[in-house]
């Protein structure tokens, strides 16, 4: 149950963020907005707002905005003159396709935000302690949380790796000698410290929790956005060349994804949302016919040709495609549960 409920929820923010960004590009550029739609097939709820349907639907896996003169008009509907979507200009419709895929991306970028300021990360570029693991060494020689290990056997240390690189080599030869820097003032204490059962010498230190703040979480979710950019588009080359092995998850391995994350608590859940929304915004950019950035690919095309596909043409293309996403999805999705059971 909580896998279903934390499936649900994540779905539907990605969904609902995705189209709005569809929509509200739509209304600021004049575009007739017949429908949006959360969920697929057939309807359970609809309400007629003052220029939109509003609708539910029974499968909750995806959803769309359905836009004047894009070919899926009913019959008791009237496009307005210069209110279609082919009737704006070429940029327009560039924009309008993308920013579904933008909004999901700008979403991943402030959920980022949100934990880097709120909870913060493993500090590992000083040695500061933040926690003392009980019955160990550390906990005996008095070391507290919020000290800082400065030097080892006279060696001056400055990160947290620097300082377990030194550990592991000194600890062999006797007792250890730290330099710990609390509250301003340099403490001396000398600690022996034995090795564990896999023979590694554990002093019993866990590093200190870094919160950023806003500006700098904004620059490092910037960069953490532009690096997974690069890391699944170079992952993607990888497995359509067969260099390497990915495994695809589907929305069944989603759910089982989502209702780990939730059980761990409200931070790992936050993370798990910023990563589906960032997947999900860039794989709809990946020029596949049927994703946005399919259509992305002939919008372009005729802004660089100033003339578009025949219209025939483009819907064939974009139907095949469909109907070769929709069998992948099935097989992903029968994968996921052969992994299940």
């Amino acid at each position: 149950m909580v896998s279903l409920i934390s499936f649900l929820l994540v779905i539907g923010i990605c969904v609902i963020i995705h189209e709005l960004g569809h929509y509200f590009t739509a209304r600021i550029f004049d575009v007739q907005v017949h429908e949006f739609a959360f969920g697929m097939g057939p309807v359970l709820l609809q309400r007629q707002g003052r220029h939109t349907m509003w609708s539910f639907r029974a499968f909750p896996v995806g959803g769309f905005v359905r836009l004047a003169g894009m070919g899926e008009d009913h019959e008791e509907e009237v496009v307005e003159e210069g209110r279609g979507f082919f009737d704006k200009a070429a940029w327009k419709r560039f924009l309008i396709l993308a920013n579904g895929s933008v909004s999901n991306i700008l979403l991943a970028m402030l959920l980022t935000v949100f934990f880097l300021s709120g909870h913060g990360v493993i500090n590992l570029e000083s040695t500061e302690i933040g926690e003392i693991m009980e019955g160990y060494p550390a906990q005996t020689a008095g070391i507290l949380p919020g000290d800082a290990i400065v030097a080892v056997n006279d060696v001056p240390v400055s990160s947290w790796r620097e300082m377990s690189e030194s550990i592991r080599t000194t600890a062999s030869e006797g007792p250890v000698l730290f330099s710990v820097l609390r509250k301003g003032e340099t403490l001396s204490l000398t600690v022996t410290i034995p090795p564990d059962a896999q023979g590694i010498p554990l002093l019993g230190i866990r590093p200190a929790m870094r919160r950023y703040s806003v500006l700098e979480a904004f620059a490092s979710a910037f960069t953490y956005t532009v690096d997974m950019t690069f890391e699944m588009v170079r992952g993607i080359i990888r497995w359509i060349t067969g260099v390497e092995k990915v495994d695809v998850t589907g929305p069944v391995g989603i759910a089982s994804m989502a209702g780990d994350a939730a059980r761990r608590g409200m931070w790992p859940f936050v993370t798990f949302l910023a990563l589906i929304n960032l997947n999900l915004g860039l794989l709809n950019l990946f020029p596949f016919p049927a994703l946005d950035g399919g259509r992305l690919i002939f919008t372009a095309g005729e802004m660089l040709l100033r003339r578009r596909l025949p219209a025939r043409i483009e819907n064939f293309i974009h139907v095949s495609g469909f109907v070769l996403l929709i069998l992948l999805i099935v097989y992903v999705t029968w994968q996921d549960i052969l992994r299940l059971f």
